[in-house]
């Protein structure tokens, strides 16, 4: 009887992620009827409509609240209802993504995608030898491994999955097409990545993501747990690190960054500092968010406050 129940219960969770799934790649079918320009604007405003309706949207406001105590409220809700309009944005681009990267150094009329840190992309390229690009949720993060893959930079991209497995396949095909070597994130991934260090190539990770059994650290002033996984492949492999990020601007087009290289932490020893330096990543993505607070996705629980919220 056991049995029989359990086959209903996973019958019934399949059934409801696929149609899920279903309405989603609908969503996103009917975009497709849109220009560019429209889709993404007509995303935006249907999730700044959507998104406080939502139970997140408490956990949005009890995030922003934590990361900015001096701002109202008022202030404090019109960063969160932008920010429903950026997750909007991203949906839709994904869309379009073929047609918004346009950059072209060689050209005098600007495109929607401007890049600065061209030197560096240049050197990576030309002058091989392990590195780590991190980035955060900020802007549209995905056009980051675009990107290299557009200036021949091959960089294997550690991602998180979605939870759907119907959205999850749908992502990794299209991501694999345009983004190069991609890595699911799961237990064996970190041997992955240390392979493609070893062989003297370049990964490229996110580090703001809720991690249970990381390193204590802060952000925003607040306790949270960070990933370990890139200071152990440094203190590992001794590679450079650079951070990068996407920052929308106005009229649909966005800048791309890549910064110089940051020096990594160490004790007398010349040690590398694990828990310093993953609060280098911290502070770093803090920076970013804090320029740009509306371009990052609040309604994660990256402070574990979930329970006290619903």
């Amino acid at each position: 009887m056991k049995l029989v129940i359990t086959r209903i219960v996973l019958a019934v969770r399949h059934f409801r992620q696929w149609l899920i799934a279903q309405i989603i790649f609908g969503f996103l079918n009917f975009l497709k009827l849109f220009p560019a320009d429209g889709g993404i604007n007509f995303a935006d405003w249907l999730t700044r409509k959507i998104g406080p309706r939502m139970r997140r949207h408490k956990l949005m406001l009890a995030n922003l609240h934590n990361a900015f105590p001096e701002k109202s409220d008022a202030e404090i809700g019109e960063i969160a209802l932008s920010s429903w309009g950026n997750m909007g944005r991203l949906a839709a681009e994904y869309v379009f993504l073929d047609r918004l990267f346009d950059f072209d150094p060689f050209s005098e009329k600007p495109g929607r995608i401007e890049v600065s840190g061209i030197p560096i992309f240049v050197d990576l390229m030309e002058n091989p030898r392990p590195f780590i690009v991190f980035t955060g949720h900020t802007g549209n993060f995905e056009l980051l491994p675009v990107a290299g893959a557009a200036f021949g930079l091959k960089v294997t991209v550690l991602f998180r999955p979605p939870n759907n497995p119907y959205v999850a396949q749908k992502v990794f095909d299209f991501r694999a097409k345009r983004m190069g070597n991609l890595v699911p994130s799961h237990a064996g991934s970190s041997f992955t990545l240390a392979r493609q260090l070893e062989a003297g190539s370049g990964v490229g990770v996110l580090v703001d993501q809720k991690f249970r059994k990381g390193l204590k650290t802060l952000f925003f002033g607040r306790d949270v747990k960070t990933n370990p996984l890139l200071p152990k492949l440094v203190r590992q492999f001794d590679c450079e690190v650079y951070p990068a990020r996407c920052i929308r601007l106005p009229d649909n087009r966005y800048r791309l960054e890549i910064e110089p290289r940051l020096e990594m932490p160490r004790d007398e020893r010349g040690n590398l500092n694990l828990a310093a330096t993953a609060q280098l990543l911290n502070d770093k993505v803090e920076s970013w968010v804090r320029e740009h607070p509306e371009q990052w996705l609040w309604y994660h629980d990256r402070w574990n406050i979930k329970k006290s919220v619903f």
